[in-house]
């Protein structure tokens, strides 16, 4: 056994022991005896100060990502900002965090808020004169295999058009940033200047000093007894020094967040994982060094690793067969008094990435360990924090759900501080959103998924990621049975959705990758078969909401941008914010005088439901609004064959003349009540059929046996987002969200900028029109090989980064690459060339003019026009 193995044994109990009684494990610069002075001093005088009675807002918890959020509210100039921690500040998951700071994530947005972080770390000390240990030694992710060489490639393409410097390096450069390193199974890493890593005690103290400095006020220990909600949307926060009347409060307790929750009644699915990082004495190699080792990312391994003063520091993420979750805490609360302590150290769910790390660094095999720190961190069920006003109460915000509490920390509280302060996210986050869950993200459901977020913490991140475990949820539709085993289903809010479908012969299953796969052939099999015959594709994950009442028709004027349809018509509208920047794309049926029906993406449902309630409460609206998302089930039947099928089964007159375009009906099908909406996101004849869910698989076996003749069958939604791009049809989303106005993203027509409502955003687009675009949403076509965009990848044009895609797909009608990108004015023309990059290359592209296919009602127009002409 090898040195450090018995070390690990032997030097176990005692360096666990070692400070207990004061603040756990000592972390990097600050000793036990500094730490529990700074402590005390900070406890001996914030109860000492005028108890506030009233506050704009109260932010809950003390870890680093409360106090972030007081310092920029506080900062921003908002008066009355009060932050209630329940013993002493850090403690939670913050005090003994490893403090790595990237400019990296892999998703996009998320991009944002680590480099708000990071420059706000820089400046900090300056700013606060409270030092915070802020190490920018940059950091290297390793690639070992061909597919992980991809995915950096993959990876690159998402960055360049943002502003973080990130570089794929090769293994020399690789062993200059870190010259420990064995790189003979390297392949290439992934750079990133700036990234390190910061300690993070130290940074939550000078952020709370910035908070006082800007006027906020800090209370501990002030642990929150009761939240209760008072008629005007303001909240009482009782404590036991007394009770505060805000105006909003903000939940950012870490793993006591459910806890916290609860008193409103929400059960909010984060829960506890065991975190376990090693630290190691001086290493003589290590401080022979001349300057600070980059901090290494070994993917296959599954593990960080850094400098730690003249030692190292690693941290592995377990198989999610061994990792632990604290799952007790879930069910029975966490232990009273529980803030600084930690969790017996497992060696042996870590061994197996302990060898790994020593075979690439082989200076570990001699180390001397002084330190294991087990500890809890808290996970949602995909891994990403909860961040945003709730949906079902007025003024409740979350800041939760943080497994890498520290890097977000500074940019996820400027972020909420922005929102708070301006009345609209600053961008697009939903990711974040807190309302992307609902009941259906039970215990069992979280459980399993943050056993599997933290197990695959390190795996290859491919397009279209699925992740299996948790599923299905209590979340399927009425013909989920019928379906499950025809084909891939995608998870979409808590819903399984059929991708696409097997046929004999076709490589079935989920089988990843960064170049065209399994479902490419099978996919355009299911273009043709809707552009040519007919189709039937599942739409249950729809968000459905009902609003009525005697203000329905004036809330929903103020909330949309397009004029209201009359009773039976159907129209695309879209809420905007403040500034003027598409918070939603819903489609609004008047099913009856003042009795609407909205219908809104899978991923946006409670997302816009809290919009829509918001405004309602804030303006006293009499209105009534009802989720019904869950009761409803929802076939979409598209293709030229679609309307003799469904003849078939109904009295109703199907024809063109008989039932128009964006027109809705209560018809009888197949002897079931449905709603019948002729509207068909793949731009072919089609209708949406609303069915009671009890319903469901009866009215979709009647379809299908109808349609025997005309060539039915099934497709899924990859075959529609192909022919909905094919038709120029936007996605929120991707064309449109946040971070972009309807005018830049080819929206005039569904805003109404004549209509006598004074919507929202109206003044802020009349400003947006009156001083000019500076880019635009184009249509590109790509000259590919085996690759196809999806979406967010970088534009060039003359070696100059220009814009960024926003979805793509393979066009299987012209048999080419087609996707959306925005572009400056200049290069927006048709005809215009630029180069599209996808896995370190470029590929040429073209502006065409859209849409490349027409859809069905332009057709039908077009030949009528034909006709009347000859």
């Amino acid at each position: 056994m090898s040195r450090i193995l018995k070390l690990l044994h032997r030097n176990l109990r005692r360096d666990l022991t070692a400070c207990r009684g004061v603040a756990g494990v000592p972390l990097r610069t600050i000793s036990c005896t500094s730490r529990k002075q700074a402590e005390e001093g900070d406890a001996s005088t914030v109860l000492g100060k005028r108890w506030k009675d009233t506050a704009e807002t109260v932010i809950i918890g003390g870890g680093c990502v409360g106090v972030s959020l007081a310092y920029h509210l506080a900062k921003a100039g908002m008066k009355d900002v009060v932050l209630l921690e329940k013993s002493e500040l850090t403690a939670g998951s913050t005090w003994h965090a490893a403090g790595l700071t990237t400019y990296y994530h892999p998703g996009i947005n998320l991009k944002k808020v680590h480099y708000d972080s990071i420059k706000l770390y820089e400046t900090l000390e300056a700013e606060t004169g409270q030092a915070v240990g802020f190490h920018t030694p940059g950091s290297v992710r390793i690639a070992a295999t061909a597919a992980r060489v991809d995915e950096m490639k993959y990876q690159m393409t998402r960055t360049h058009w943002h502003v973080t410097p990130q570089y794929l390096i090769g293994p020399e450069k690789v062993h200059e940033l870190f010259p420990l390193l064995d790189v003979n199974k390297v392949l290439a890493g992934l750079y990133t200047p700036g990234d390190g890593h910061i300690d993070p005690y130290s940074l939550t103290m000078a952020l709370a000093a910035g908070a006082r400095m800007y006027g906020a006020q800090i209370y501990n220990p002030a642990p929150v007894t009761s939240l209760n909600p008072t008629p005007d949307g303001k909240w009482d926060v009782q404590t036991p020094h007394g009770t505060i009347r805000a105006n909003r409060i903000v939940n950012a307790t870490g793993f006591w967040a459910r806890e916290v929750g609860k008193m409103i009644g929400f059960d909010h699915p984060t829960i506890p994982v065991h975190h376990q990082y090693v630290v190691t004495a001086t290493v003589p190699e290590v401080k022979a060094l001349k300057k600070e080792l980059a901090v290494i990312r070994d993917l296959e391994g599954s593990y960080y690793l850094r400098q730690e003063r003249d030692g190292l520091l690693f941290g592995p993420y377990e198989k999610m067969e061994k990792m632990v979750l604290q799952d007790s805490w879930v069910r029975e609360g966490v232990p009273p008094g529980f803030g600084k302590e930690l969790f017996e150290s497992d060696l042996d769910r870590i061994m197996e990435h302990v060898e790994m790390a020593m075979e690439m660094i082989p200076v570990l095999k001699n180390a001397d360990i002084i330190n294991i720190v087990s500890g809890p961190i808290t996970y949602t069920p995909d891994l990403l924090p909860m961040v945003g006003p709730h949906q079902g109460v007025r003024n409740y915000w979350c800041a939760i759900g943080f497994g890498y509490g520290v890097i977000h920390a500074g940019g996820m509280g400027k972020f909420l501080s922005d929102w708070i302060m301006n009345g609209e996210p600053p961008y697009d986050l939903v990711e974040c959103d807190p309302n992307r869950y609902g009941t259906w993200s039970d215990i069992p459901y979280m459980c399993a998924k943050a056993r599997e977020s933290y197990g695959f913490n390190n795996v290859v991140g491919y397009p279209k990621e699925e992740r299996f475990c948790g599923r299905p949820t209590s979340r399927t539709s009425g013909v989920y049975e019928l379906l499950k085993d025809k084909c891939s289903m995608g998870f979409h809010a808590g819903w399984e959705q059929p991708h696409w479908f097997y046929k004999p012969g076709d490589d079935t299953g989920y089988k990843p990758s960064f170049r065209r796969t399994n479902w490419f052939a099978p996919v355009g099999r299911e273009c043709k078969l809707v552009m040519e015959k007919v189709g039937v594709i599942d739409l249950t994950p729809f968000g459905k909401f009902i609003v009525k009442g005697r203000d329905s028709h004036k809330l929903l004027d103020r909330l949309f941008a397009n004029t209201m349809p009359k009773v039976g018509l159907t129209n695309i509208s879209h809420m905007l914010t403040p500034s003027g920047r598409v918070f939603a794309e819903v489609t609004i049926t008047q099913l009856s005088p003042g009795g609407f029906l909205l219908i809104t993406g899978s991923g946006s449902e409670r997302h816009d439901l809290r919009w829509i309630e918001a405004e309602a409460a804030d303006g006293g609206y009499d209105v009534d609004i009802t989720n019904v998302t869950d009761g409803i089930g929802v076939l979409g039947v598209a293709g030229p064959n679609s309307r003799s099928v469904l003849q078939k089964l109904t009295d109703e007159d199907m024809s063109d003349a008989g039932f128009k375009f964006l027109h809705c009906k209560s018809i009888q099908l197949a002897g079931l009540p449905v709603r019948a909406i002729r509207i068909s996101y793949t731009g072919e004849l089609g209708w949406e059929l609303y069915i009671d869910q009890k319903n469901m698989a009866a009215v979709y076996q009647a379809i299908m046996g109808a349609g025997k003749d005309e060539g039915i069958d099934n497709f899924g939604t990859y075959a529609m987002n192909s022919l909905r791009l094919e038709k120029g049809f936007r996605g929120w989303g991707a064309e449109m969200n946040c971070d972009t106005n309807p005018l830049e993203a080819g929206l005039d027509y569904f805003i109404k900028m004549n209509k006598p409502a004074d919507f929202i955003g109206k003044a802020a687009l009349q400003e947006i029109k009156a001083k000019g675009l500076r880019r635009k949403l184009s249509y590109i076509t790509l000259d590919t090989d085996d690759i196809d965009p999806e979406g967010n990848e970088t534009v060039w044009y003359n070696g100059k980064v220009v814009g960024n895609t926003t979805s793509g797909a393979f066009s299987y009608s012209s048999q080419q690459s087609l996707a959306f990108a925005y572009l400056p004015l200049d290069l927006c023309s048709v005809g215009q060339k630029v180069e599209v990059e996808l896995l370190g290359r470029k590929y040429p592209a073209m502006v065409i003019q859209e849409p490349l296919v027409l859809t069905e009602p332009t057709r039908t127009r077009l030949q009528k026009k034909a006709k009347s002409k000859a």
